[in-house]
């Protein structure tokens, strides 16, 4: 197929370079010409202005948008929108609040236009990995897109099949699946990164723990002096809370054992706000993850080695930059 896509950062170039290389054209656009630039010289067609990308590609034209939620996702999707036709579709896959979802899905609807939201997760290694994709749609629109969607998703790989699974049948396996009408994809994707902040306090926690074993506010024989980064090794190897985000925490720790290079000051995306506040909505008890939202705006005020193993974590898996010591 060939693709449009629009914000080529961490994630939106690599995930050109992905699908270039299981053979798809991509037609691309970012505010920074040097991005375009760079892209086109790996293969890709370069467009000037979000107008010049629609022309540029064939009907039913396809246009990926991977810019930050908010302004820059609306002007965006409503620019592409009044240059496109009926048949034509665009995909967000950033992390939009699925209700905006709703909302666009329901005027570009009128235009004859399919609005699709693919909740993206990966990070900066997806081009690698492949990227495990959440996506609301109608179902004509993701059977048009699916060959997309297959190419970006990490495919069953070397992970072990679940017991049962084969009878079920589904792409959940490969890593991308449909959850249903537009703004489903992006509910996924809202409460994935909920839990993400769970998952990535409890490590956090646990770390600090470790970190400060031989503070010397404890009995001299009840002092350890634990190596954290041997710790995190082994905890990969065969121990039931083995992740990911584990092997991320382990690389950081390799690389800089006391990460004296993170403040501790870390950043909340918005999506784990979103979690709480749908919770709210639904009257569901989310203790952990409304306590690992509140510890990150704690963290801006005092800091601490279970912050600073956070920050690290955020870096690896997405490239995220907090404020730097003393900032």
């Amino acid at each position: 197929m060939q693709l449009g896509l629009v914000g080529l950062g961490r994630m939106g170039a690599n995930m050109v370079r992905r699908l270039q290389n299981g053979g798809h054209k991509c037609t691309v656009f970012d505010m920074n010409p040097e991005s375009v630039k760079k892209l086109s010289s790996e293969g890709a067609q370069g467009a000037t202005s979000l107008e010049d990308l629609v022309k540029k590609l064939p009907k039913p034209r396809a246009v990926w948008v991977m810019v930050p939620a908010g302004k820059a996702t609306e002007s965006t999707v409503q620019t592409l929108a009044a240059a496109m036709e009926p048949g034509d579709a665009i995909i967000d896959g950033g992390n939009t609040f699925y209700k905006d979802d709703i909302r666009r899905a329901a005027e570009l609807k009128k235009k004859g236009i399919h609005y699709v939201d693919a909740g993206t997760s990966g990070g900066v290694w997806g081009v690698e990995r492949g990227y495990c994709l959440m996506v609301g749609a109608e179902p004509e629109a993701f059977k048009q897109l699916e060959p997309i969607f297959k190419t970006l998703a990490p495919g069953i790989g070397n992970i072990e099949r679940t017991p049962g699974r084969d009878k079920l049948g589904g792409t959940a396996e490969q890593g991308y699946l449909h959850t249903g009408p537009p703004g489903s994809g992006h509910f996924v994707k809202m409460v994935h990164n909920g839990i993400e902040y769970g998952v990535m306090q409890a490590y956090a926690e646990g770390f600090d723990l470790l970190e400060h074993k031989n503070s010397k506010d404890l009995p001299e024989n009840e002092r350890f002096d634990l190596n954290v980064a041997d710790i995190a090794e082994l905890w990969r190897r065969g121990s039931v809370i083995g992740s990911w985000l584990l092997d991320l925490t382990a690389m950081a720790l390799a690389e800089n054992p006391d990460l004296s290079n993170f403040s501790g000051f870390v950043e909340d995306s918005g999506e784990g706000r979103w979690t709480i506040n749908a919770a709210i909505e639904q009257a569901i008890p989310v203790e952990v993850l409304a306590s690992a939202l509140f510890t990150r705006f704690r963290s801006r005020k005092e800091h601490t080695f279970a912050e600073k193993v956070l920050s690290a974590m955020r870096y690896k898996f997405g490239g995220h930059v907090e404020q730097p010591t003393g900032g």
